[in-house]
């Protein structure tokens, strides 16, 4: 079946949208990995979302946000596929398409992120370099990472 990629402002979203992209990021970040904390917070609204649909299923997504939201840099956050797709590839190209969204909307700026400290490597792989120390949210080891 063939992927459809969209990247949409909050504002063009449909309910149906917003619906997928909320249960898939509570199905895995809350659900599978177990943690309970406030997935709603208030920056979706301020930012746009990258979605992969397979039909109407979405089965990967990234919110982009601009500068001065999370961090003085541009982010990449709730970055999350579906399990039926984990190893088929998509996270990379979820993740590429992620970074060329943030140069499309807001030029060659850097961007930060929190990252997972277990997904330290598939980062690097694009550019991102650990600039933190090891934290812990929501009981799960991560690091700040930054692609300048």
């Amino acid at each position: 079946m063939a992927i459809h990629w969209t990247l949409k402002p909050f504002e063009a979203l449909s309910n149906n949208e917003l619906y997928k992209i909320l249960q898939l990021r509570a199905a895995v970040f809350i659900v599978e990995q177990q943690c309970a904390f406030q997935d709603i917070d208030d920056k979706d609204q301020k930012a746009s979302h990258v979605c992969a649909w397979e039909a109407d299923k979405l089965i990967a997504y990234t919110r982009i946000l601009p500068p001065g939201i999370s961090y003085t840099e541009a982010s990449i956050g709730r970055v999350v596929n579906s399990a039926s797709v984990r190893g088929s590839g998509i996270g990379r190209e979820l993740m590429q398409r992620s970074i060329n969204a943030v140069y499309q909307l807001f030029g060659q700026v850097s961007i930060r992120i929190g990252a997972q400290f277990y997904l330290k490597n598939f980062y690097e792989s694009f550019g991102f370099v650990q600039d933190s120390d090891i934290y812990l949210e929501d009981n799960i080891e991560h690091i700040k990472m930054i692609l300048a």
